[in-house]
């Protein structure tokens, strides 16, 4: 909340025929929030109608701009204190939707999303499209019947659509495992206009209670999602494994029928012994947990992947769109399970495509700058974090071997202190780092230890994914719409930009809902923010002040430096980890304890500005 915190950011989306996908023409993007610097004049704007004077006025609601007059013909029955899409025409401005009210969360999420330029739907055309592909048959040729196998789907309790189910089986001393990925590339074909639409989003946007999806919904939520008891088109990756290590793989196009739609609270409990595993699934997930423990246990050894966990919100909110708590999710075993598994398919994929010199995209993770590594390591120093020891000349695979142990002693640092600095530390780690992008060219994937990886596992949100099928497929003489080389550098730029505005809107809808509720919790507690003190903890810091995680329910706001010490002048410390008074030498780090009042909260902006406890 508040914004500006510096940070960084898993494994886990028509017609036939045509030329290849990759080929189509790129739509082009703006940079930043989805918007170019200077907003175009004609672009909509979300606001809200307020009056001044005698004049009704709209007024920007998520960035500063110029307000616009209104007059009641252009108002289209919307009234004074209603939040609004607002269009900029020749004839000047009129409300062109109204979304609701300002104080209402999911209105304003929905504004968000729309002031980030998503379009919240399809056009008839591509919709029409798509219901026509749904209807007919999965194109692709010979497919292999595996409806017998037992098979089964993990994913979170709310999801709505499932890319990936998986099977397992003992054979011996082996395990084989079958990963089945949704075949979009079925449905989705080149020069259709669902796939032009497919391209121009690159990725699904989710935000509490809402979806902004990369395809429409008869495809992403029916026909081509995983859904038990009916029977899909998929394509499988076979894996035999001995331990951890793969000694075959095979690729193909299949039929598949789910037998259970499993959550992540259920396997959990399966594998806690408070649940039962009830047959024809109970056997396959056992093995199938197999080779995930042998995966992560070999992952852990080798010691080249950084160890990296994060608190997940997931927002409650009740009928009448208000935010009412939030859970914060854990990465636990059934994670694992599930992220081991999609990385060895597209590891599989990747190293099958990257031998055959097919074009496709990679996704990447260039090792990290040695400067930048030097820096982490002093900045963990100075904050009492046991570091290793740093070469006089490092090269980049040392400074990616040395993030990865610095990732591990950060995390046992926060084991062993019950969770204190596990976010502030983290994101040290995540901003000395260069940023994972897709790319024509495989330069491996620092941060998995990865010397071949791609995108595979997730066709119905993510567009790289629906690349990486047709090249397999075109690879394997089982489709005829592999993408071209000379085109795919462009749709991974696109496709690198669509995904970091994607996590930005997901980032900033995090701290809208966590404005609303923490402004619900302090009406409810009858008292005006500043009378009610939280607990907290220093999560980040910049010259201006600290950001302050805080409350159970993990909140966040900023606290300037300017409050903190009366009128000493509060600067940051040379390792940019803490703030020091200038007159008394007192600090205040990275994973310090604070406590806070809360003097402010712009829940629409997800703003929450912070004070010392007791200053009044």
């Amino acid at each position: 909340m508040s914004g500006g915190r510096p940070g960084a950011a898993s494994p886990r989306r028509g017609r036939r025929g045509g030329r290849p996908a990759a080929s189509a023409k790129v739509p082009k993007r703006s940079s930043g929030n989805g918007r170019s610097s200077a907003r175009p004049s004609a672009e909509p704007v979300v606001a809200t109608l307020e009056r001044r004077g005698r004049l009704v006025v709209a007024e920007p609601l998520f960035e500063r701009g110029r307000r616009h007059a209104i007059d009641g013909r252009a108002r289209g029955g919307a009234e004074v204190g209603e939040l609004v899409l607002v269009g900029l025409g020749k004839r000047g401005a009129r409300v062109v939707r109204r979304l609701g009210r300002p104080e209402v969360a999911r209105d304003v999420l929905e504004g968000l999303m729309l002031d980030r330029g998503l379009r919240r739907a399809f056009g008839r055309r591509v919709e029409a499209e798509a219901d026509e592909a749904a209807g007919v048959p999965a194109s692709g040729g010979a497919r292999r019947d595996l409806t017998e196998l037992p098979t089964f789907t993990i994913d979170p309790a709310d999801a709505k659509d499932f890319d990936d189910a998986v099977s397992a089986r003992r054979e011996g001393d082996d395990v084989r495992v079958w990963i089945h990925i949704a075949d979009v590339s079925a449905y989705v074909r080149p020069a259709a206009q669902v796939e032009a639409e497919a391209l121009r989003r690159a990725t699904s946007v989710y935000v509490p209670g809402a979806v902004e999806p990369m395809l429409p919904h008869v495809l992403s939520s029916d026909a081509c999602s995983l859904i038990p008891g009916e029977e899909r088109a998929a394509v499988t990756v076979e894996v035999l494994m001995r331990g951890a290590a793969a000694t075959s793989a095979s690729f193909v196009r299949s039929t598949i029928r789910s037998d259970a739609r499993l959550t992540y609270e259920q396997v959990d409990g399966i594998f806690s012994g408070g649940e039962h595993a009830a047959e024809p699934w109970g056997e396959p997930l056992a093995a199938a947990r197999e080779v995930a423990a042998a995966l992560r246990a070999r992952r852990a050894e080798a010691g080249t992947a950084l160890e990296v966990t994060s608190l997940e919100p997931s927002y409650r909110f009740d009928s009448a769109g208000q935010v009412t708590g939030v859970v914060h999710e854990e990465q636990t075993e059934a994670h694992e399970l599930i992220e081991h598994l999609m990385i060895l398919a597209n590891e599989q994929v990747a190293e099958y495509l990257a031998e055959r010199r097919a074009p496709t995209l990679y996704r990447v993770h260039e090792r990290p700058d040695p400067l930048a590594i030097e820096r982490l390591i002093e900045q963990l120093a100075s904050l009492g974090v046991p570091t290793p020891p740093v070469p006089e000349r490092m090269s980049p695979q040392q400074a990616a071997d040395l993030a990865a142990e610095a990732s591990r002693r950060v995390a046992a640092w926060a084991r062993r202190a019950d969770g204190r600095g596990r976010e502030g530390l983290t994101a040290l780690v995540l901003r000395s780092l260069k940023q994972a992008t897709y790319s024509p060219r495989n330069v491996g994937h620092a941060g998995l230890g990865s010397e071949r990886y791609c995108h595979f596992t997730s066709p119905i949100r993510r567009y790289p994914d629906l690349v990486c099928h047709r090249a397999l497929l075109g690879s394997l003489g089982l489709d005829d719409a592999a993408p071209r080389a000379e085109h795919l550098g462009e749709v991974a730029e696109h496709a690198s930009l669509a995904e970091r505005e994607a996590l930005r809107v997901e980032r900033d809808a995090a701290d809208v809902c966590a404005a609303f509720l923490l402004e619900r919790m302090l009406a409810e507690a009858g008292g005006r923010g500043a009378a009610v003190p939280f607990d907290g903890e220093v999560v980040g810091v910049i010259g201006k002040g600290a950001f302050v995680r805080f409350g159970d329910e993990g909140f966040e706001g900023f606290l300037p430096a300017r409050t903190i010490g009366g009128a000493e002048w509060w600067s940051l410390d040379d390792a940019e980890t803490g703030l020091v008074g200038e007159d008394t030498g007192r600090a205040l780090r990275i994973g310090d304890p604070v406590t806070v009042e809360v003097e402010r909260v712009d829940a629409p902006r997800g703003r929450v500005d912070l004070a010392p406890a007791g200053r009044s």
